[in-house]
C-alpha cells in the first residue's frame, strides 16, 4: 500500500476555524481558490494560509537545530556558528508566526462571536437550483436571443441555466444580475454573499450530490412536494 500523503501543516487555531465555518481546512482552502468566499471567510481563509506558512518556518528551524545538537557533526567552531545562526533565524521564524497568529486570531473571533452564521438560507432548494448555483459560481451571463427573445443563462461551463432557475435564485436573493448591460450583449450574473454561504454550507454540500450535467443540456426539475 503506498503511503498516505502527508497532512497539511497544522496550526494551534485549526480546530476553531473548522468549528466556526463547518469545514476542514483543506475544503476551506479550495473555496477560496475558487473564489466562493464572503470578505469575512476569505480574511480568515488568507490568515491561516500565512499563520500556516509561518509554522513551516518554525518547523524548518526547529529540525535543523535539532540536527546540529543531535552529535552527527564534529563540535567545532564551526558548529557553534551555525548553532548560533539557527538559533537566531528561528526566533526571528517564532515571531513572524506569533504576529500571523494575531493576525489570524483578530479574523476569527468576530466570526466566532457572530455563530450561528450560516443561516438556513437556501436550504430548501431543489438539488437542480444548487447545480445552477453552483454553475453560475463559475461565471455566467444572462442572455436574449434577438430573434425569439427567449432568456437564458449560459455559464463559464457552457451550462445553459432556465430563466425560471434564475428568477428563484434571484427572488432567494442568492444571485444577482448586472443590469447595466444589455440583455442582447449578455448581463453578468453573479453569487451574492447569501449565494455563497448557501454554497458553501457543510450540510448543504453534504446532502446535494449532483451528477454533473452534459454540455448543453439541463435536468428538469422534479415535482415540488410543498
Amino acid at each position: 500500500m503506498p503511503p498516505s500523503k502527508p497532512p497539511k501543516v497544522l496550526t494551534d487555531l485549526d480546530h476553531r476555524v473548522e468549528a466556526v465555518t463547518g469545514h476542514t481546512i483543506d475544503r476551506l482552502w479550495k473555496h477560496q481558490d475558487r473564489g466562493l468566499l464572503d470578505e469575512p471567510l476569505h480574511r480568515l481563509a488568507e490568515a491561516h494560509r500565512s499563520l500556516a506558512d509561518a509554522e513551516t518556518g518554525v518547523t524548518f528551524y526547529r529540525v535543523l537545530l535539532e540536527r546540529l545538537a543531535s552529535g552527527e557533526l564534529a563540535v567545532d567552531q564551526a558548529l557553534f556558528v551555525r548553532i548560533d545562526r539557527t538559533v537566531g533565524q528561528l526566533k526571528d521564524a517564532t515571531a513572524i508566526r506569533d504576529a500571523c497568529q494575531e493576525v489570524m486570531v483578530a479574523a476569527l473571533e468576530p466570526l466566532e462571536a457572530a455563530k450561528p452564521r450560516v443561516a438556513a438560507t437556501g436550504a430548501d432548494l431543489l438539488a437542480s437550483e444548487f447545480a445552477a448555483l453552483l454553475a453560475i459560481s463559475q461565471g455566467a451571463k444572462l442572455h436574449q436571443h434577438l430573434q425569439t427573445g427567449r432568456l437564458s443563462v449560459v455559464t463559464g461551463a457552457n451550462v445553459r441555466v432556465p430563466h425560471p432557475v434564475l428568477q428563484r435564485l434571484e427572488e432567494a436573493e442568492l444571485v444577482v444580475r448586472d443590469t447595466s448591460h444589455p440583455l442582447h450583449a449578455g448581463q453578468p450574473v453573479s453569487l451574492t454573499d447569501s449565494g455563497r454561504t448557501t454554497l458553501t454550507g457543510p450540510a448543504r454540500l453534504a446532502a446535494a450530490v449532483v451528477p454533473p450535467p452534459r454540455v448543453g443540456s439541463w435536468p428538469a426539475p422534479p415535482a415540488r412536494s410543498r
